[in-house]
């Protein structure tokens, strides 16, 4: 039981690797706050881990709106009286370059960046009382530059940059800012962006998985481990850095 007596949160909790980080951060003895602007899903994830006996609850919330990132801290004091993580995996999709509009560039910020400030901003502000850990999620867009990507692949390098500044504004109060960059999971968002490119899926696990030391795609619970460890005391002496599961992508 690596978060015995843990209260984590947990955005973009209701897919994905955010569902799979929830699952295992239960696994583990948390406590969790599933927030996300899907409520059907996040609904689902609440009740798989209450199903393995668990402690979960759901908060509904747009992260870009700084009431909503107030609100999913204020639920977690309300339910479980604390706050010791925070997960930072809310996020949007916006594959463009040049092609992108206005209000795509601002949802783009708006969720990817302003929303992991927000949430932070209050979380933080309750970990101050104990200590804690902060896990964000990049990209291996933080590092590379791919065709056509740059909307997105700015907010993954924002994100990157605001967790070194975290980290050095929140390590006196004894807290951790840490970043996960994931190569590409096999997850809703990227079998959606599958879809749209016209691939099938065994056309895609071949061309991204052969774009990788492994040979293959990740799974969301894998990186919901790397989570997990950053997040635990096991890495007690880590912090305002990144950490690659990519399976090689940005070796080669």
């Amino acid at each position: 039981m690596r978060l015995k007596n843990k209260v984590a949160i947990i955005t973009g909790g209701a897919s994905g690797i955010g569902q799979a980080t929830a699952r295992l951060f239960a696994e583990n003895g948390a406590r969790v706050v599933v927030a996300d602007i899907d409520e059907a899903r996040g609904q689902e994830t609440v009740s798989l881990i209450r199903n393995d006996g668990g402690e979960a609850v759901f908060v509904p919330a747009d992260v870009s709106q700084e009431d909503h990132a107030r609100n999913i801290t204020e639920e977690a004091l309300q339910r479980f009286g604390r706050v010791d993580i925070l997960v930072n995996d809310a996020a949007v999709f916006v594959l463009k370059g040049f092609s992108a509009s206005a209000e795509e560039w601002r949802h783009s910020f708006a969720v990817n960046v302003m929303g992991m400030v927000f949430c932070t901003k209050y979380a933080s502000a309750e970990m101050k009382k104990n200590g804690g850990a902060i896990v964000n999620l990049g990209s291996i867009s933080s590092w590379i530059a791919e065709p056509d990507c740059f909307t997105y692949s700015a907010t993954k390098g924002a994100i990157l940059q605001i967790t070194r500044n975290m980290a050095m504004d929140l390590a006196s109060h004894g807290i951790r800012v840490n970043c996960v960059c994931p190569g590409t999971i096999l997850t809703p968002a990227s079998i959606g962006h599958m879809e749209k490119i016209g691939l099938t899926l065994e056309q895609f696990k071949a061309e991204e998985g052969a774009r990788t030391l492994l040979k293959r795609l990740g799974d969301p619970r894998e990186i919901a481990s790397a989570i997990l460890f950053l997040a635990s005391d096991e890495a007690s002496y880590i912090t305002g850095t990144s950490l690659m599961v990519d399976g090689g992508y940005t070796a080669v």
